[in-house]
């Protein structure tokens, strides 16, 4: 019985040989690359990068993983594929001297395609066969497989050759990318090959309120799990990534490190002096409560404890923002000069949603930062639906988490509802760890600024709301004056300041003058005291007197009274 509870099946530890991809991203969506020996197909329309990623799996291949491949291509000749992709760094020609790679040219003219007489894919296998022996490749890309049966009507030819050039790559064990466009109805034109592929991938290039992004997704994957979600791509100077966050786990570590706010005052608010390494914080609050202030301090103290911060502003170059911090007594220049400061700035409508995220995850694998500072958030939401902004920051958040990195947030809020929350805020709200809001406190015809914390997860934190004013030496958080109404600020406060130092002054005359009081009386008492005890003394010298006089007397008395009795 015991042996039959310790006894496992064989196939428990078997793992599904895979090849990677070569490609950022794509081997944690499809768990481990694509199936080894077998074909994948990867169709889309025109435009969505299938014979880039079909480059960037054979370059890869060679350079990363030293297996050699072939790249057959039926529509661009070999000098203008090599071109091509040279702006991507992939370097050709070079390959092919040090015969790694063979980038064959298939020829193939429909006007010369008759269907007279049988028709078969040998010539091609043998062509094929050739250039796999003779680099010894593993790897395989057919691109596209339109162009080989562009002139064929007949399905049942099509259908047939088709299997068989699935299946001798098959044989030949190589791993084959075939590429396919999209059909109007099915996913390739022919509507076979998805069938016939272990493995599909659709790739997706839509434009939406003129902004543009690429999509993958995974159709099929046989033998293997993989993530089904749609995941957006970037074409950049590197290549293809791809930016699989849906399939992020909230199994990150966590830390109990203090990082210090950078705001003079600020510290003191929280009972651990800081915020938690790894957290995140938004600041929130409306134009001109010195949210990005509050933000260029905290870059500002991470760099000054040599970690590197990546700072995104949506709405400040580089120069503005530097000018505008210096003149507080900010100065963010050394830092960007030592290499512990980046300052990416653009527009949010540069690019989409996914875009911005997979250039923050280009940046922290590139740059490494301890600390990421988005500012604001809140520009985001002019790029995309309610729905999809509150998608990728919470893809966002986790993409952050994952990598335990510090990072404050900040947003916009609107003047004309206070009451409900803004879309940026309330989309993380729920996720973020400390939460910073600042506020106009208007009274009196002035304008003043004031911070409060709604929430710090696994800290205690002050529940006042402190006043604070910006000057040309920086921020500085004022202490909390109460009065009869509440909080006073601004010119209430100062004149609460005033009042108290005349009531402090006039309590000090009070005091000085009952003091003199006092001692002017203690004088009086003084010098009563010295009459009374002069009277008193006088009384006594009289009755001492009295009592002498009389004492004699008497004595005289007693000694003429034996003098009568005698006569």
């Amino acid at each position: 019985m015991q042996k039959g509870k310790n006894s496992k099946p064989k196939t428990e530890n078997f793992l599904f040989p895979k090849t990677p991809t070569g490609v950022e991203g794509l081997d944690e969506i499809t768990e481990g690359g694509f199936p080894k020996g077998r074909p994948t197909l990867i169709c889309g329309g025109a435009g969505c990068g299938k014979t880039l990623l079909s480059m960037q799996f054979i370059i890869k291949g060679i350079t990363d993983y030293n297996e050699s491949g072939v790249f057959m291509t039926f529509e661009e000749p070999s000098k203008d594929l090599s071109l091509n992709v040279k702006s991507l760094g992939f370097d050709l020609e070079q390959l092919k001297a040090d015969k790694q790679l063979i980038v064959d040219h298939v020829r193939v003219e429909r006007s010369e395609i008759e269907e007279a007489g049988e028709y078969d894919l040998e010539g091609l296998f043998i062509r094929l066969g050739h250039a796999i022996d003779t680099v010894k490749a593993k790897r395989v890309v057919l691109d596209t497989i339109e162009s080989l049966f562009a002139g064929l009507d007949n399905q049942a030819i099509l259908r047939a050759e088709l299997r068989r050039l699935f299946q001798w790559l098959k044989d030949k064990g190589v791993t084959a990318l075939i590429t396919g466009e999209r059909g109007e109805t099915t996913l390739t034109r022919q509507g076979l090959e998805e069938y016939v592929s272990d493995c599909v991938i659709v790739l997706d290039h839509r434009v939406i309120d003129q902004v543009s992004t690429r999509r993958l997704r995974i159709v099929k994957y046989r033998g293997s799990t993989h993530g089904t979600n749609e995941y957006p791509f970037l074409i950049d100077q590197d290549g293809i990534s791809v930016l699989p966050i849906t399939s992020l786990k909230l199994n990150n570590e966590v830390s109990s490190e203090i990082v210090s706010t950078g705001v003079p005052g600020l510290d003191g608010m929280f009972e651990g002096r800081g915020f938690y390494r790894g957290s995140n914080i938004l600041v929130s609050g409306t134009a001109g409560t010195a949210k990005t202030t509050i933000a260029a301090y905290f870059a500002l103290e991470q760099c000054k404890r040599k970690e590197k911060t990546v700072y995104f502003a949506f709405e400040e170059s580089p120069q503005q923002l530097i000018r505008n911090m210096r003149s507080i007594g900010v100065d963010l220049e050394p830092y960007i000069k030592n290499g512990y400061l980046q300052i990416h700035s653009s527009r949010p409508s540069l690019n989409g949603l996914e875009l911005h995220l997979l250039t923050l995850r280009k940046m922290i694998r590139d740059f490494n930062p301890s600390t990421v500072i988005i500012d604001p958030i809140s520009n985001l939401i002019a790029v995309g639906s309610e729905m999809e902004v509150r998608s990728m920051l919470v893809r966002l958040i986790d993409m952050l988490k994952l990598n335990n990195i510090t990072a404050l947030f900040t947003s916009l809020s609107k003047h004309h509802d206070q009451a409900r929350p803004d879309l940026a805020e309330e989309s993380v709200s729920s996720l973020i760890d400390t939460w910073i809001t600042v506020r106009d406190m208007e009274g009196i015809g002035e304008r003043n600024r004031g911070i409060f914390i709604i929430k710090s997860r696994g800290m205690g934190h002050s529940n006042q709301v402190r006043e604070f004013v910006i000057t040309n030496k920086g921020i500085q958080l004022l202490d909390v004056e109460l009065g009869p109404n509440g909080i006073l600020t601004g010119m209430a406060r100062r004149t609460h300041e005033i009042d108290k130092q005349v009531s402090k002054i006039k309590l000090q005359g009070e005091i000085d003058r009952k003091d003199r009081d006092i001692a002017r009386k203690r004088k009086t008492l003084e010098s009563n005291i010295d009459a009374l005890r002069n009277e008193f003394e006088s009384v006594q010298e009289e009755l001492s007197l009295l009592r002498r006089t009389e004492e004699l007397q008497a004595n005289i008395a007693l000694e003429h009274e034996p003098k009568q009795k005698k006569k």
